[in-house]
């Protein structure tokens, strides 16, 4: 299907229209070459704040007359200093990772770096790049003012005055004139350059044609000059045409990420990257065709999403917003979405079944149409299939069976979503594993959708409320709801019962949900509590056990003194301060620790590296201490996974107070992180600044957990608007 004709079907004229005007010259929405590099190189993008390029023609059929030793006007070389003034632009920037290296490996040769001083910002040859340029401009600006000198004589004559429209001098067909009534000719010998529609004339005097036929000698001697330059330029860019293909190419790459970079910023749209998995989950989606929109979320793990219930309740455009995600995540276009939670599979192919095909000029019917469309869909593979209204144009019954059939054969290959008001194909469908049932729901009590949709059931059309809130009289709805009998009403209510148990069994799973959040955020307190009262028993065992050992040692310094009542003395105060020190019972030793657990220690948490009968050697921070298994325990807190480096407490030779880590990876960020860390203690900083920047977040997440349990960070909050706000984090050591 033409990128053209879904774009149409799924509403996004204007979105794409939006978009287009992000780019500096028209081009199709694919960017080619994978599709994971093109999202590395727009995330690392996001964190810099760049102009777009201005508009540039289409240099192809330049390029060719370029390889063929043709002569380019000044005008089309000039697309080319647009580009080439662009990449100085870029190259300003202090890119980092991907962009700053691909920015660098562009350069741009010395004689190009010379054509481009030939012109000015509107793309005109410079008269200063030759003498006899700047001569010829001398002169012309003589020859203006004496033209304008003849006139202004004219009009000081008095026998010309009744003949004057007014006094000022016209330029016409680039030509200047003065504005008469006619029966001039009779005072003045002028030329006929232009008339008015209220019967006057532009006349150019012949005094001046002399002045004027000078000039024009002049401007077609400058023509002759552009036209040397024009030629040398364009030998010259025959010379560098390797380069010029090379760079136009650059160019086209770049424009497809900065606009797409400029177009999420100016509207507020994340990025998702196609995965090669196959389940599809959207979270806050929202349509860009929609004003003011209520977001949806999709979980379209399974092969076939079978959408029922209400008329007019948003089937369609729920059916359109699956593809809607599925095509502009397929060329890297941003959404309305939280692209953090949202999985999207790498579709090779998006198509939209939603019209009747029938017409005039085809000859078809709208059920033979349909087969036509289905017939195309055999034989293709990972590809999304969108179906509104499945059962159009036939039997109901008869296409219940027939479809059910050939969407049970197409599945295999392909991901299908189909809106039906057959409550028959709805059932059938119902009984397979790989299909997911969601209903459009409808409030009763307004009497109107809700334009909201409950998955795992089937849901009810409601064409009769639908045809009474559109103006059907009721007697006849109250005549249909006759015909229509009991049987098939009663299957209506059963349906609704069930969408009504559905979403009430969801709202207490929802309560239960958040009485077990508040249950699990009880508990975790209370074993906060119990830890802070153990470390808390710790801190009074030390400091009784200190107080004891410094009367003893005043004890032995006694005793040295030989002062045998002293003794005594010191010895009384010693007992009589032990007795006051509660015994501590001994802690049993946990026979489930092993090398590897992460355990507490007094006030520090390490790594089991070695085991013994009763003692073990941990890992803190990068100290290795031996401690009795008495004294440690199994700790919940999980840290980081980094290797074991031995710690050096060499001063760095140079250091720094700021660390950028934009465009990195969060492993290698936190690594670099780490080091920064030693390096600014090892130095003796008080006060660091780290940058992060924003982006998705994640890198921002990492580094404030990272900070919040390195041991020798007092506190750290986000730098001020003017040292990165958000971005950046000042931390105190």
């Amino acid at each position: 299907m033409r990128s053209d004709e879904l774009i149409s079907k799924l509403d996004l004229g204007e979105f794409i229209d939006n978009f287009n005007f992000f780019l500096s010259r028209p081009k199709s929405l694919s960017i080619g070459g994978d599709i994971k590099i093109h999202y590395n190189f727009i995330n690392e993008l996001q964190n810099y704040n760049f102009n777009s390029p201005t508009q540039v023609g289409n240099l192809d059929k330049k390029l060719l007359h370029i390889k063929k030793s043709g002569v380019l006007k000044a005008d089309e070389i000039f697309e080319f200093i647009k580009i080439i003034r662009y990449f100085f632009y870029l190259k300003k920037f202090s890119f980092k990772s991907m962009v700053g290296e691909w920015i660098e490996k562009i350069n741009i040769p010395s004689q190009i770096i010379e054509i481009e001083k030939f012109f000015d910002d509107k793309g005109n040859i410079l008269d200063s790049i030759d003498e006899r340029l700047v001569e010829i401009g001398k002169s012309r600006l003589k020859l203006k003012e004496q033209i304008r000198n003849n006139l202004q004589r004219i009009f000081s004559s008095s026998k010309i005055i009744p003949y004057l429209v007014d006094r000022q001098i016209h330029l016409v067909n680039d030509s200047e004139a003065l504005l008469v009534r006619g029966g001039f000719n009779h005072i003045l010998k002028a030329k006929v350059v232009g008339r008015t529609s209220g019967g006057f004339f532009y006349v150019t005097p012949h005094s001046i044609d002399e002045l004027k036929s000078k000039q024009d000698k002049l401007i077609n001697k400058k023509i002759e000059i552009i036209y040397e330059y024009e030629k040398k330029i364009s030998h010259e860019f025959n010379k560098q045409f390797l380069f010029l293909r090379f760079i136009d190419r650059e160019f086209d790459k770049f424009d497809n990420y900065q606009a797409r970079v400029n177009f999420a910023k100016s509207y507020s749209l994340n990025f998702t990257l196609p995965n090669n998995k196959n389940e599809l989950i959207l979270k806050n989606f929202a349509h860009p065709a929609l004003k003011n929109p209520k977001k949806i979320d999709i979980d379209f793990s399974k092969q076939i999403f079978l959408i029922t219930g209400v008329n007019a309740g948003g089937k369609t455009m729920l059916l359109k917003s699956i593809l809607t995600a599925s095509f502009l995540s397929k060329f890297l276009i941003p959404l309305n979405i939280d692209a953090n939670n949202s999985k999207i599979p790498s579709f090779r192919e998006v198509i939209a079944i939603l019209d009747d095909p029938q017409n005039v000029k085809n000859d078809i019917s709208t059920f033979a149409g349909r087969m036509l469309e289905f017939s195309k869909l055999f034989g293709k593979k990972n590809v999304i299939v969108g179906i509104d209204e499945i059962e159009l144009g036939t039997d109901a019954d008869e296409a219940a069976t027939l479809f059910s059939v050939i969407l049970n054969q197409l599945k295999s290959n392909i991901k299908i979503v189909i809106t039906t008001h057959h409550k028959r194909l709805a059932s059938l469908m119902a009984k397979e594993k790989d299909v997911e049932l969601v209903a459009a729901l409808y409030n009763l009590e307004l009497q109107k959708p809700t334009f909201e949709f409950l998955q795992g059931t089937i849901g009810k059309s409601y064409a009769f409320e639908t045809a009474l809130r559109y103006g059907i009289p009721y007697k006849i709805i109250k005549e249909v709801r006759f015909e229509y009998g009991q049987d098939n009403q009663k299957l209506n209510d059963l349906i609704q019962k069930n969408i009504e148990l559905e979403l009430n069994l969801r709202a207490k799973i929802n309560t239960y949900d958040k009485k077990l959040n508040r249950v699990e955020k009880l508990e975790q307190r209370l074993l906060n509590q119990k830890q802070d009262s153990e470390d808390e028993f710790e801190k009074l065992k030390d400091s009784f056990e200190l107080e004891y050992l410094e009367v003893i040692d005043e004890a032995k310094k006694t005793i040295k003194s030989k002062d045998s009542k002293e003794i005594h003395r010191q010895l009384n105060i010693a007992h009589e301060r032990k007795k006051g020190i509660k015994k501590v019972t001994n802690r049993e030793i946990d026979n489930s620790l092993k090398v590897g657990d992460v355990v507490k220690y007094k006030n520090s948490k390490g790594i089991i590296l070695n085991l013994k009968k009763t003692e073990a050697t941990i890992d803190c921070d990068g100290i290795r201490l031996r401690v009795p298994l008495t004294d440690i325990k199994k700790s919940s807190y999980q840290k980081p996974k980094r290797s074991l480096k031995r710690v050096s407490f060499q001063k760095p030779q140079t250091a720094s107070v700021k660390l950028d880590l934009h465009g990195q990876r969060v492993e290698e960020a936190l690594i670099n992180l780490d080091k920064f860390l030693n390096d600014s203690l090892l130095a003796g900083f008080d006060e660091i600044l780290v940058f992060h920047g924003i982006g998705t977040g994640k890198l921002s997440l990492a580094v404030k957990e990272f900070l919040e349990e390195y041991p020798s960070v007092k506190s750290f909050t986000d730098a001020p608007p003017n040292m990165g706000g958000f971005g950046a984090k000042i931390i105190r050591l």
